[in-house]
């Protein structure tokens, strides 16, 4: 595959480190590495006017680096960034990945569309998860800077080759990261597929508002704007209920720290090893709306998360390693960050009364998704 990585020479320096060369301003990315199968790596750098950066890459669209400001002004990074890109490779568990073809997982790894099944290839025990083995946070993508209302974004697309882990149809997707004035990190997926085929992207960060190496995330306050939640089996795979959080350890309409429950006697915080559900957001009839808000009292750190989608997973780190070494030095532990993914709902392809995920030929899917940060 075509790497994307020279451009005519911009106004705008994506990364300010390539600034101060004016032989490397016509390249936006700087180079991170080398996969295993021989395909060169680049790294960009996403910042607005008040001192909010990320970094991504495009192996993946892995953001490696994402910083936020505390009370007193004082940016830290805030999610899990591993120390380089043979980290991505070798370790399990989609740190900051683009996630797709399909997000969360699939029972039995297949699905009928169109009265055709369709096997796709497992990777977690007999289910499908994220995509497959070598899902979309395995694979490289192009990578562009573009403009648009809120200043420079990063482009990256990937197209999907029909059968790829098994799934139908050729899927060209597009992901666009942009850092706004507002402290938000904006994310826009797209995608247009030439057969009938199932869609659900999401990003897969893990947040820690303390930043990188503060502890657990057990005093983390969460706020889920859902009424309902979709129950699962032992295997993680949602039964086809939707039932109310109310009198459960899973409602989170009003803020509750993650330590306040989460080691309840309860079958579906068993079954996950603590909170790994997806949550049946508020109706919005696909407008822009918020899901969820955290609070780290520490740092005084708060994240909001916006998004067009119907749900969001709540993951609390649970199968994190006990010791895992990231960037700059630092390490995290289990449960040293949450992830809050924003999906359609897991196996929605076999269940019917979910809502659906199929793309057909002609039709545009579109989702966004922001995550906007502030101190209090």
């Amino acid at each position: 595959m075509a790497l994307m990585k020279h451009f005519p020479r911009p106004l705008f320096c994506l990364s300010l480190i390539l600034c101060a060369s004016a032989g490397l301003a016509q390249n936006s990315g700087r180079f991170y590495g080398t996969t295993a199968d021989g395909i060169p790596v680049y790294a960009y750098t996403l910042s607005n006017a008040k001192g909010m950066q990320a970094e991504v890459i495009n192996y993946g669209g892995i953001v490696t680096s994402l910083t936020a400001p505390d009370r007193s002004g004082k940016y830290a990074d805030i999610v899990i960034g591993l120390s380089d890109l043979d980290s991505y490779q070798r370790i399990r568990g989609y740190y900051g990945a683009i996630i797709g073809r399909y997000g969360n997982r699939i029972g039995g790894a297949q699905f009928t569309l169109e009265g055709k099944t369709y096997k796709l290839t497992p990777n977690t025990g007999v289910n499908a998860l994220h995509g497959g083995p070598k899902g979309f946070d395995k694979r490289v993508w192009n990578a562009r800077e573009v403009s648009g209302p809120a200043g420079k974004s990063l482009e990256f697309t990937y197209v999907s080759q029909d059968g790829e882990e098994g799934y139908p149809g050729t899927l060209s997707a597009r992901v666009l990261y942009t850092v706004t004035p507002d402290n938000e990190f904006k994310i826009e997926y797209s995608a247009t597929t030439d057969r009938p085929t199932i869609v659900n992207l999401t990003n897969h960060s893990y947040f820690n508002l303390g930043g990188a190496g503060s502890g657990d995330i057990l005093k983390h306050q969460v706020t889920i704007y859902a009424d309902r939640f979709t129950p699962v089996d032992q295997g993680s795979i949602p039964t086809g209920e939707i039932k109310p959080v109310k009198g459960t350890p899973f409602d989170f309409t009003s803020a509750h720290t993650i330590g306040e429950r989460i080691g309840q006697n309860d079958p579906q915080l068993q079954y996950g090893k603590g909170y790994d559900h997806n949550y049946v957001l508020r109706s919005r009839n696909g407008r822009l709306a918020r899901a969820a808000q955290v609070y780290e009292p520490g740092s005084g750190r708060v994240m909001e998360v916006w998004t067009t989608e119907p749900g969001i997973q709540f993951y609390t780190g649970n199968n994190m390693p006990e010791l895992l070494q990231a960037r700059d030095g630092k390490t995290f532990g289990r449960r040293g960050a949450i992830c809050l993914e924003t999906q359609h709902y897991p196996d929605s392809p076999n269940k019917p009364n979910f809502p659906t995920t199929e793309l057909k030929p002609g039709a545009t899917y579109r989702t966004t998704t922001v995550y906007k940060f502030s101190a209090r």
